[in-house]
C-alpha cells in the first residue's frame, strides 16, 4: 500500500547544550523525545478528542522547536528565497511551520499506538551533521522507514530534513512550491498555505 508522503512527518527531537560533543547522541533524543510526544498525545486523548487544536498545540511545544526552519526555508524556495524580501521570508516560514504542525499532528491520529523501531547508528565526536533511521511497524501493514537528517549549529542539534521511505520533505516541497511560484508568485503561494492552515482549502493541495 503506497503512503502519501506528507502523511508522516518527524517524530521530534530535544535541544543540545553546548558541549563540543553533546553527553547524549541524536538517536537517543529521537527515542526519548518521541516516547514524550507519544505519552503526552496518549495522556490527553479525551481532551484532543473534544478539542483537535489541542493536538497541534503539543506538536508546536514538543517537536517543532527543534526542526531549523529557516533553513528548510530556504532549501524548499531555493532561488526565490534569494529573490524575496525579508516580509515574504518570514511569512513563508510562518506558514511553512504551520503546515507541517498540521501535517505531523494528523498523521499522529493514525500511527500514535504503533511501534517504533530505531536502527544502528553511529556517529564521530566531529561530525556536525547526522542522519537518525527509524522504522515505524503499523500492526496491520508494510513498515514504514524514516530517516531525520540534523545538522549541529551553536551546540544544538536541529533537523534540516526528513526523508520517507527515501523521498526527502524538503525536494517534495521544493518541487511543488517552485512550480507554483512560477505560476502565480510567491505571494500567492503563502496566501494558499495560509488558506489550508486555516482549514480553507482541500487536502492534498500540498
Amino acid at each position: 500500500m503506497k503512503r502519501p508522503f506528507t502523511l508522516m512527518l518527524s517524530l521530534a527531537l530535544m535541544a543540545f547544550g553546548p558541549q563540543v560533543f553533546p553527553s547524549q547522541p541524536p538517536q537517543e533524543l529521537v527515542r526519548d523525545t518521541s516516547t514524550q510526544m507519544l505519552t503526552r498525545l496518549r495522556q490527553e486523548k479525551t481532551v484532543i478528542e473534544q478539542a483537535p487544536e489541542r493536538l497541534y498545540e503539543l506538536v508546536s511545544e514538543v517537536v517543532m522547536p527543534h526542526f531549523d526552519f529557516e533553513r528548510m526555508a530556504r532549501w524548499t524556495l531555493g532561488k526565490y528565497w534569494r529573490r524575496a524580501t525579508p516580509a515574504q521570508r518570514n511569512q513563508f516560514i510562518s506558514e511553512f511551520r504551520s503546515l507541517l504542525v498540521r501535517k505531523y499532528g494528523s498523521a499522529l491520529a493514525v500511527y500514535v499506538d504503533e511501534e517504533i523501531d530505531y536502527l544502528p547508528f553511529t556517529m564521530n565526536e566531529n561530525d556536525t551533521r547526522v542522519t537518525v533511521h527509524t522504522e515505524i511497524n503499523p500492526a496491520n501493514g508494510i513498515p514504514v522507514t524514516i530517516a531525520y537528517r540534523l545538522h549541529r549549529t551553536d551546540g544544538d542539534w536541529l533537523v534540516y530534513d526528513v526523508s520517507i521511505e527515501g523521498i526527502s520533505l524538503v525536494t517534495n516541497y521544493r518541487t511543488t512550491f517552485t512550480s507554483k511560484i512560477r505560476r502565480d508568485g510567491l505571494d500567492k503561494l503563502i496566501s494558499q498555505l495560509a488558506a489550508i492552515n486555516k482549514g480553507g482549502a482541500a487536502a492534498g493541495t500540498t
